[in-house]
């Protein structure tokens, strides 16, 4: 059979293209080179527990377009982000809020609290921040970036702060209020059910190939199809040809536990230098501890997050935007300007960029749209 598309990557960017597709009377292919859809959101229910395999999301956008498109497949509960933050055994408010703050210093009013982010700032001379370090003390003054920032930055990326971008902090919300809200969106929450149930019904009358990669059978797979959508890694396209780009990957550790709460929270950030993990995450509580009867789960698993630097072959999570990283893509980026007739590229790999769940359903509606 002959297709009008070819979608490489059966993750939240390639469901929404292919179902748009289908929608509009467009015939496509999906494959994928693991054993199952959804990507880095696929959810594997264990013992009655949906599981982030990949790591926590929590899908929220300020966006009603994008909010009622993905409602036509699932049902959002109404879970909120509220991480925690354990610096040696000391708990704390994520986001910084006046929750944060009063167990920092002690104050009471978003006025005592700003004087005293200002008098910290004031006391480093820092005016054009430079770099992530500068950036993160300008937002929250030295105490917060010592205790909650620097210790979890440097594990996540893997370098000191002072050698990372400012642009990567600037997505830190902070609040002179008592709000505990991460994300403060007009809607978010989990798919009832899991994130494969919600791309299993994107994928619905779309044929779709598991364990097919399609760098390993390219040329069978640009017979078939008029164009090809390629959400994976673009230098590994163009067969890292200028070199490959830079990534940060996670490795997990899992355990159930045969009692019913761990750590009373569905996130808890360790943002010490000494613990060699990131961060713990307790699946059960992204659907309140019960099941989909609703009934208590007496059990629960943990998932450990342990980031590492990426190598070819490895599975990358996180683009590592820095300068050298942007000079390279764009060349990788040139070469894809040429043949965009019968290609395109798209997702955080192929487009090298993080972005929000929200942001990636906007960007393969973008897509579309642009080309039909």
């Amino acid at each position: 059979m002959h297709y009008d598309y070819l979608v490489v990557g059966a993750g939240l960017f390639g469901a929404v293209f292919a179902n748009l597709a289908k929608n509009a009377g467009k015939s496509a292919l999906v494959i994928d080179k693991r054993s199952h859809i959804a990507g880095n959101i696929y959810t594997r229910n264990i013992e009655n527990i949906n599981v982030h395999v990949y790591g926590a999301h929590i899908f929220h956008t300020n966006n009603r377009d994008v909010w009622e498109y993905l409602n036509r497949f699932v049902v959002f509960n109404r879970y909120t982000n509220s991480p925690i933050a354990n610096f040696n055994g000391e708990i704390y408010s994520l986001p910084f809020n006046m929750y944060t703050f009063n167990k920092m210093w002690g104050v009471v009013t978003p006025e005592q609290a700003r004087l005293k982010i200002e008098e910290q700032i004031k006391k480093t001379g820092i005016v054009d921040p430079k770099n992530l370090e500068e950036q993160a003390i300008s937002l929250v003054g030295t105490d917060i970036y010592e205790k909650l920032i620097k210790g979890y930055t440097e594990k996540q990326w893997g370098r000191e702060c002072k050698m990372l971008p400012s642009s990567i902090i600037k997505r830190l919300p902070v609040r002179f209020t008592y709000d505990n809200n991460y994300f403060n969106a007009l809607y978010q929450g989990i798919p009832v059910g899991g994130y494969t149930g919600m791309v299993e019904k994107m994928l619905t009358g779309i044929d779709v190939e598991l364990n097919a990669d399609y760098l390993d059978n390219r040329d069978y797979y640009d017979r078939i199809a008029d164009m090809v959508i390629f959400t994976g890694q673009i230098d590994a396209y163009y067969n890292y040809q200028f070199g490959p780009l830079e990534y940060r990957s996670l490795r997990f550790e899992n355990e159930i536990m045969k009692i019913s709460n761990y750590q009373g929270n569905a996130v808890v950030n360790y943002t010490d230098k000494e613990t060699p993990y990131t961060r713990i995450i307790e699946h059960k509580w992204f659907n309140f501890g019960k099941d989909e009867s609703g009934h208590d789960i007496l059990k629960t698993i943990i998932s450990k997050e342990f980031p590492s630097e990426w190598k070819v072959g490895e599975e990358p999570f996180y683009p590592v935007n820095n300068s050298r990283n942007n000079e390279l893509f764009l060349k990788y980026k040139a070469l894809s300007e040429c043949e965009k007739d019968r290609v395109q590229f798209g997702g955080r790999l192929g487009m090298y960029k993080y972005f929000d769940m929200d942001s990636v359903v906007m960007e393969a509606m973008k897509l579309f749209y642009r080309i039909n």
